[in-house]
């Protein structure tokens, strides 16, 4: 059997494997010897859909070693691959810490923030990583970035919206990270203050190079997926949740 997986961070690709979810998290993250430690973010992906891949390839790869070994990973692309593969066809999203520790999120019911501070902070995940400050909800920020009549667009976005903290008492606000430490406050101030002074300024960039320095404790509600026809959402459990059903995860991933 072959299990299919996009994965958005840090590399954009698409991969065959026998190996299932859990199991090709861990060895996507550490390798096959111990060698590296990254974390990953995947989703599995529900294929074949089309001919938009060589599925045909997939299945003469994928294939177990004479020894009996699962085959771990065969590439069926590593360019502008979230862009054709559609949003309909994705299932959970799996977030993997450096130890190779995997958590499952399921897509669920996305609701509008009930309490709006007129702004918002997001790590854009995929296909472009920078760190922004918006006036824009979640729905309404992946909308305006997949809006084929702006200027600058993408055909579809993979981003989490991160958690706002006091930025005049930032001690009070929990453990996020080291987001407000390596990123200047008074320049997070400057560019949260200029799009809650200008309706018509809808994002600001905070940091370009943010990708590399993104942890899971910055995510606020959660993950979502956007193009010009669709909208998911995988939501984020709280600390409290991931203790009490997830504590090994939460542990790797210094949520507590």
């Amino acid at each position: 059997m072959a299990y299919f997986y996009l994965t958005v961070y840090p590399v954009e690709a698409l991969i065959a494997s026998q190996l299932d979810p859990l199991q090709f998290g861990t060895y996507m993250a550490t390798g096959s010897h111990k060698q590296t430690a990254d974390q990953l973010v995947f989703f599995e992906v529900d294929a074949p859909f089309d001919d938009t891949f060589d599925w045909k390839y997939a299945k003469a790869e994928c294939v177990t070693h004479p020894d009996g070994r699962p085959k771990h990973s065969v590439y069926l692309g590593v360019y502008r691959v979230l862009e054709r593969i559609p949003v309909s066809q994705l299932k959970n999203v799996f977030l993997v810490t450096k130890d190779g520790r995997t958590l499952s999120l399921p897509c669920g019911k996305y609701v509008k923030p009930s309490s709006w501070p007129g702004y918002a902070l997001y790590k854009e995940i995929c296909p472009v990583s920078p760190l922004v400050a918006s006036s824009l909800s979640p729905a309404e920020f992946g909308a305006y970035l997949v809006d084929q009549t702006n200027k600058v667009s993408v055909p579809r976005i993979v981003f989490a919206d991160i958690r706002i903290i006091n930025l005049d008492n930032p001690e009070c606000s929990g453990n996020v990270g080291g987001l407000y430490e390596t990123t200047k406050s008074d320049h997070l101030k400057e560019c949260i203050q200029q799009v809650k002074d200008n309706p018509g300024k809808r994002s600001k960039t905070v940091d370009r190079s943010y990708g590399l320095r993104f942890s899971y404790q910055s995510i606020g509600s959660g993950i979502f997926v956007c193009d010009p026809l669709s909208f998911a959402f995988y939501p984020m459990p709280s600390v409290a949740q991931i203790k009490a059903a997830h504590y090994d995860w939460g542990r790797s991933a210094n949520m507590y």
